[in-house]
């Protein structure tokens, strides 16, 4: 099999149809699209029943992260991604990223390029990126997108490597800055794959701009996970952590300017 597509889902009914239907269409592969519901109470499991080729799993996990865990663990295609379910693949992604990889064998893994949707599934801007740069991941931020990212069964997640559950919201740039740290190869396809959507109840958009403590804790979380990156896979020049948050922002900046400079040398 070519491909595992991992769908984590709770209440997402009113989006699911369109991933679901996105998936369904991909043609020249072979795959699996496994849908990880953590007990919805809307009609996911009805509009997943609508589409034969969805395999619908449901009992309750930890969070998004075990969710997206417990399809990693089920994978059994030679390529594996998670796609939200409020998310979309484009036509042809999947065959696109086959034919990718069978000219770079060395890759562990591929990631591309994405349009930003709004909730209502139209068009915002298009992300192209570049390629892997480890330092611009771990000092300024994760900027590979989940959604247009696939990872080498065999070479990752074959090998136990599966998301941090600790982490809430930045579990797919810890998992990137982790595997690039043991060494596997990020390896960029210049292929717009999917369709991200932009909204309010995604994970890290709800309360934003809302003043009460839950969602400044929320917040602050948020800000935390990036932050807990940097000291663990980032440059740590102090024992005093005041000087090396100095450190840290500075670094920020200086690739966050790289960054720019090579998004524009590769438009």
């Amino acid at each position: 099999m070519d491909f595992s597509i991992i769908t984590p889902s709770y209440n997402y009914g009113h989006y699911i149809g369109e991933c679901l239907q996105s998936v369904a269409e991909q043609q020249g592969v072979t795959f699996e699209h496994l849908v990880m519901d953590a007990g919805s109470r809307d009609d996911t499991a009805e509009v997943v029943a609508r589409f034969p080729h969805a395999s619908f799993f449901q009992e309750p996990d930890k969070g998004m992260s075990d969710g997206i865990n417990k399809g990693f663990r089920r994978a059994k295609g030679k390529w594996v991604m998670w796609l939200n379910a409020d998310d979309r693949l484009k036509p042809g992604a999947l065959q696109a990223v086959k034919e990718f990889a069978d000219t770079h064998p060395e890759a562990d893994v591929i990631y591309g390029c994405w349009n930003f949707m709004n909730a209502e599934g139209d068009f915002i801007r298009r992300m192209t990126l570049f390629p892997f740069d480890r330092r611009i991941l771990i000092q300024y931020g994760c900027y590979i997108g989940s959604t247009a990212c696939f990872y080498h069964w065999e070479t990752t997640i074959g090998q136990g490597h599966l998301l941090d559950t600790d982490f809430g919201f930045c579990m797919d740039g810890e998992y990137y800055a982790r595997l690039a740290s043991l060494g596997k190869r990020f390896t960029y396809c210049p292929q717009v794959m999917a369709d991200f959507r932009l909204h309010g109840e995604s994970i890290s958009q709800q309360g934003l701009g809302k003043d009460d403590m839950k969602n400044v804790l929320r917040t602050q979380r948020l800000a935390a996970e990036p932050r807990a990156i940097r000291r663990i896979y980032g440059i740590k020049l102090f024992k005093d952590e005041h000087l090396n948050n100095i450190v840290d922002a500075l670094l920020f900046h200086a690739f966050r300017l790289k960054k720019g400079m090579l998004k524009v040398i590769f438009k």
